[in-house]
């Protein structure tokens, strides 16, 4: 019987202890309810669509049968909305489920009753196997049944009473009314029942955040618009960045991350290679924002005009693409903050404001701001109105530069009221720091997050991270794009391991997680470091204007092509948890399947850029639903070819000079 009926409210009412609905004392156990995270400080994460499984702990004193269900809604309604949960009883575990409809912030947590009826039911059909007298155990029944039909309303409680007639006929005999007690009908009739005078509610109301299904799937490029032009000599526009959208929609990316596209400073502008003294031309970092035409909400004059931002993301739009802001809470000297509001920074006892650094390197372009300054509250007040001008003006989505350096409880704070009027807006944090942190951010709001997957390339290390990102808590909360590189790191394998190591990172990065991204540039391999052992590019476009040929010889467009389309067919690519890992008997292949309703893919990659390697991997035939010896064909995806197997070992040989990897999809009946 489905909603609540008006025993379970007037009991309700008369509730007095922590986790009961019921009148007096707590009648039945429920704990170890999962997923919560910091016993339910934090909401999970899920796409729109995405069923949330709940389990739970729940029991009592004797023999009685127990019932349970999972209770959820909108934050916004009142009223709960209701899942059956059933009973595992290798596990002693109670399952459950529901499926959110729409984006947003929804609550969840579980309800528990005595099944008097089942528990009746389940009583008398003992004591009719052993012969007993069944008289007054179903006369009991009766008056169950009863009082359940008060509340039962149309068709259930006609053919409630229909049974009830039945049960209580005395012309019938003690058979056939004790076959209609047990029957089948009276069971599914009287399913939903809920006893209100043990009805007990987990006492937490846990939260899940529902995103759209961007926030789960995608691939990201970023670019600095003033690259995008022509003239090596000259300053990019949104209009040449605009007429680059085509392509880069053809080659299947999303998402277009824009470096900062604010004015920027002059006062220790930066030169090129982070040259401490800039010449006359130079544009300095994006990231030194602020100067005499604006700040945060303000254009780079050398870019175009607000008009011409806004036309360029109504053309990615037009393309099946949306534009994603770079936002940075750090100023130039010569930021309208601060001039206006110096008491929002950090200001030595001479007066002057502290430049940022981060020993031994040295900012002397930007400002922090003192995020608990006596006027942090206005402070924060104009940060999230930042927010809210660039989602005025089509934006929905924001790369967070740095934000481990920013207060958490802000985070928490400006995700908050962002999403409660915004649920689609999506937040990537951008913090390449201790693991802890990063997580916390993760569960204060951050929709997504870079990780250490840059820096993850052997086989063994990838299948370590990955498998903690995919089979741990981390799951409920924790999104990872896996960026291929940035603007500040070009990681060793890829300066030293040419084409075959951009192919490699691609491939891995494709196919482990629905969320990846990279920098412009990596599409060309370009691999050269400014300086031996770091990580730094040579002429790093954070610093000066880097003009290139997208066509240059040695390009992997095909690759990156090829992959987000596969991505994009494959069900199977698009779920984060779906990953796990098998055995290969050669380390440097590193062999995965992602499966989905009716799909396996088999990945095998080798992740060693500079010689070829064989192997024999071991497909888990049993986990697909096949037989040991049952035949099978793979189709590589990226190649086209196919591939007839059989069993579990099988022979893999990739070499890195003309294929790194293999994405197959299994298709059953080979011969």
């Amino acid at each position: 019987m489905a909603g609540i009926n008006t025993m379970e409210r007037a009991a309700r009412k008369r509730a007095t202890v922590r986790g009961r609905t019921g009148p007096g004392p707590a009648r039945v156990v429920i704990e170890g309810v999962t997923p919560q995270i910091d016993a339910g400080r934090h909401p999970i994460k899920r796409i729109v669509g995405d069923t949330v499984s709940v389990e739970a702990d729940v029991y009592k004193d004797g023999h009685d049968l127990l019932a349970a269900r999972v209770c959820f809604r909108p934050v916004e309604e009142r009223a709960w909305r209701h899942a059956a949960m059933r009973y595992d009883y290798n596990e002693d575990r109670w399952l459950g489920s529901f499926i959110p409809d729409r984006i947003g912030r929804w609550v969840y947590t579980v309800e528990a009753w005595t099944d008097v009826i089942g528990s009746w039911r389940s009583d008398l059909q003992k004591k009719a196997d052993a012969g007993a007298d069944v008289v007054e155990h179903l006369a009991e029944g009766i008056a169950l049944i009863e009082a359940a039909l008060r509340e039962a309303k149309g068709p259930t409680r006609d053919s409630l009473r229909m049974s009830l007639d039945a049960m209580k006929d005395g012309r019938l005999s003690i058979d056939d009314r004790l076959r209609t007690a047990l029957s089948p009908t009276i069971g599914n009739l009287l399913s939903g029942h809920v006893d209100a005078a043990s009805l007990t509610r987990f006492d937490h109301e846990l939260q899940v955040v529902v995103d759209r299904r961007a926030a789960g799937f995608a691939a990201w490029y970023e670019m600095f618009p003033r690259s995008q032009g022509e003239d090596p000599v000259g300053h990019g526009t949104f209009a040449d960045a605009a007429r680059r959208l085509p392509e880069l929609a053809e080659l299947g990316f999303d998402v277009i991350y824009l470096a900062p596209i604010h004015p920027i400073g002059h006062t220790n502008r930066k030169g090129p290679n982070n040259a401490l003294e800039a010449g006359p031309d130079d544009p300095g970092s994006p990231w030194a924002i602020g100067s005499e035409h604006g700040g945060h909400t303000a254009i780079e004059p050398r870019l175009g005009t607000i008009d011409d931002f806004v036309a360029f993301v109504e053309e990615a739009r037009s393309l099946g693409m949306e534009v994603a802001l770079d936002y940075a809470l750090q100023c130039s000297p010569d930021h309208p903050w601060a001039k206006e509001h110096p008491e929002w920074f950090f200001v030595r006892p001479d007066g002057s404001i502290k430049y940022a650094e981060n020993p031994p390197k040295k900012y002397e372009d930007i400002y922090p701001l003192n995020f608990w300054c006596d006027d942090y509250e206005a402070l924060w007040n104009e940060c999230k109105e930042v927010f809210l001008y660039w989602m005025d003006k089509g934006v929905r989505i924001f790369r967070v530069d740095n934000p481990h350096t920013k207060p958490l409880s802000f985070w928490e704070w400006v995700i908050r009221e962002i999403q409660t009027e915004h649920p689609d807006v999506i937040f990537l944090s951008e913090a390449f720091t201790r693991p802890k942190r990063m997580k916390g951010l993760a569960k204060l709001g951050f929709t997504q997050s870079y990780t250490y997957f840059t820096w993850r390339n052997s086989a063994a290390e990838l299948r370590e991270y990955l498998t903690e990102l995919t089979t741990t808590e981390m799951a409920e909360y924790f999104r990872p794009n896996l960026f291929v590189n940035t603007p500040d790191i070009l990681h060793e394998f890829l300066q030293k391991g040419g084409r075959p190591a951009f192919r490699i990172r691609l491939t891995l990065a494709a196919t482990l997680s629905p969320l990846y991204g990279m920098y412009s540039g990596f599409e060309l391999c370009e691999n050269v470091a400014r300086d031996s052992g770091g990580e730094e590019y040579l002429d790093s476009e954070k610093y000066q204007v880097r003009v290139r040929d997208w066509s240059a010889p040695g390009h992997i467009k095909e690759d990156v092509s090829l992959l987000n389309r596969i991505r994009r067919e494959c069900a199977a690519l698009g779920t984060l948890t779906n990953l796990t890992f098998h055995v290969s008997e050669n380390d440097h292949i590193l062999f995965y399947r992602k499966t989905a309703p009716g799909e396996d893919i088999l990945v095998a990659v080798n992740c060693d850029p500079h010689r070829a390697h064989d192997t024999i991997v071991h497909v888990p035939v049993a986990e697909m639903g096949l037989a040991p010896d049952e035949p099978y064909t793979v189709h590589d995806l990226l190649t086209g070819d196919r591939y007839y197997w059989r069993g579990a070992r099988n022979f893999v040989r990739l070499d890195p000079a003309h294929q790194v990897a293999h994405v197959l999809r299994v298709e059953r009946g080979g011969k």
